[in-house]
């Protein structure tokens, strides 16, 4: 079952591993950053997707890498390190209300499916099916083979939503940042955090 709210809001655990689509992460830690609803968020970005945001946002190295994505000192985000398989997330008994793994690489899929939970990425999303808590998955990749097919139902019938990244353009987005704000948008409103700028599609109105 799902951890109770702090006395403050929501506390969540978002990822970001290695493949296409910093962006996404990048709007997703910035719209918790302000939701009023959360508390805290561990922010957990893997070593392999270090190199991506270098490539893709011209953001490099791991220190001060929320203040870098966020564009200001975060109030509520603490960034973890992979390697800390002993932070307070790896345990069921620290009290969370999910993880967002965004975007998730083929790899990280492969690990949490097959519950090796070799570093804190995993081994937090282990714990968080265990203690049945959501745990959404943001697949990236193009096309899929049968071994991520398979990796998808295995992490599914445990628990997990797939929730690919596939943007939307019924709303006509302007630019890419606005594309991954109303992804991110409607990967809150599955976690029951719905954002008031959302697009809604309301057709025949």
């Amino acid at each position: 079952m799902n951890a109770p709210e702090t006395a403050t809001g929501l506390n969540l655990t978002v990822a970001m591993t290695g493949a296409s689509g910093s962006v996404f992460a990048r709007e997703l830690l910035r719209v918790l950053e302000d939701d009023a609803r959360v508390a805290k968020v561990h922010f957990l970005p893997s070593e392999h997707s270090l190199r991506v945001v270098a490539e893709e946002l011209e953001i490099s190295g791991r220190h001060n890498l929320v203040e870098k994505l966020l564009g200001h000192a975060p109030v509520k985000t603490i960034q973890l390190s992979e390697s800390d398989v002993g932070a307070s997330i790896a345990s069921g008994s620290y009290p969370s209300n999910g993880m967002i793994v965004l975007p998730c690489s083929m790899g990280t899929l492969a690990s949490i499916a097959n519950g090796l939970a070799e570093t804190l990425v995993s081994r937090a999303a282990d714990v968080t099916l265990k203690e049945r808590r959501p745990l959404i998955l943001c697949v990236r990749e193009t096309p899929f083979n049968r071994i991520h097919l398979r990796n998808m139902q295995l992490a599914s019938d445990a628990g997990a939503v797939i929730f690919p990244v596939i943007p939307t353009f019924y709303n006509r987005p302007v630019d890419s940042d606005e594309m991954a704000r109303q992804f991110v948008y409607r990967v809150l409103a599955h976690i029951g955090l719905p954002q008031k700028d959302a697009y809604i599609w309301r057709a025949g109105e």
